[in-house]
């Protein structure tokens, strides 16, 4: 399952500000307690407030209500449903795949709505914040600059890669280098700028930085412009009809035709085209390797 990034997290904003803006929240249900992860405010004292905003910070989900915010991080497999009828039945802990209900009242159209946080799946990591102020939230304090941001330009990305060790694949994942990239649209990136995933940042030459950053802004505001306007339960599918790599081991390229492969790790894998991005080398995968030596 390919967690939410920066397109979908977006559209998701975009479309929750349009749904919730003026609305006031009624009623809060945690039904993960593991989920919260603050005690101070409590989630409670939300009630009763109006929805100002709805923004996106890298990953991260923030309701404005009147001062206090509601943040949350929907980790790899979490989602948000959102429905002109709520149930009022009550949540059975811990017997179900939502993490949290949020009950509004929209007064413009006297319409009782809800917002469900679902988490498939026994590894639960979806996180819930109550604060202040989103700087509060420690994955945001420590995120990187914003990739389409205003300041984000081709020097500032070639100054990050300049001072980086790392494998070009693992930079653009790091959220505190970049905010709001994950592994699909790493793949997605590397595949448009034909560059291997493994290659080193530092030693990518300005020709290469710049076909990447370019690469990078057409990716994410093709898939930004693509999420657009969508219904939370559109955007998944929508970001998986676009990938031309990612998820798609063993499919033809669209670009060169060449069989699209897969190096596998630990908790999550890559995917890439050798004649696109590797001279025709295929990349050792980790489960296999021992085989190829």
């Amino acid at each position: 399952m390919s967690m939410p990034e920066l397109p979908e997290v977006h559209g998701l904003c975009m479309y929750l500000d349009t749904q919730l803006h003026g609305a006031t929240l009624t009623e809060v249900r945690i039904n993960s307690f593991s989920a919260l992860k603050t005690a101070d405010p409590p989630y409670s004292a939300l009630e009763g407030r109006t929805v100002h905003g709805v923004q996106r910070i890298g990953k991260f989900i923030c309701l404005d209500l009147d001062g206090l915010f509601f943040v949350f991080h929907l980790a790899k497999a979490g989602w948000v449903r959102y429905t002109e009828h709520p149930s009022s039945a009550g949540l059975r802990m811990g017997k179900s795949n939502i993490s949290a209900r949020l009950l509004f009242h929209r007064a413009a159209d006297d319409a009782h709505i809800g917002m469900d946080l679902t988490e498939a799946g026994t590894k639960k990591s979806l996180a819930i914040y109550v604060v202040r102020d989103p700087q509060d939230v420690p994955g945001i304090a420590t995120l990187g600059p914003e990739p389409l941001g205003p300041d984000f330009d081709e020097a500032a990305f070639a100054a990050i890669l300049k001072s980086s060790p790392q494998q070009i694949k693992g930079l653009l994942r790091s959220q505190s280098v970049i905010a709001g990239i994950g592994n699909a649209y790493s793949d997605e990136i590397l595949h448009a700028a034909k560059i291997s995933p493994f290659a080193i940042a530092k030693s990518l030459d300005h020709e290469t930085v710049a076909r990447l950053y370019a690469s990078m802004q057409e990716v994410l505001v093709g898939a930004v412009n693509a999420a657009a306007g969508k219904p939370s339960s559109e955007l998944k599918d929508t970001k998986r009809s676009n990938f031309r790599v990612h998820a798609r081991t063993g499919l033809p390229c669209p670009v060169c035709g060449e069989t699209v492969r897969e190096v596998s790790f630990a908790d999550t894998s890559l995917q890439y085209c050798p004649h696109c991005q590797t001279n025709g080398k295929i990349l050792a995968d980790r489960r296999t390797s021992r085989f190829l030596k």
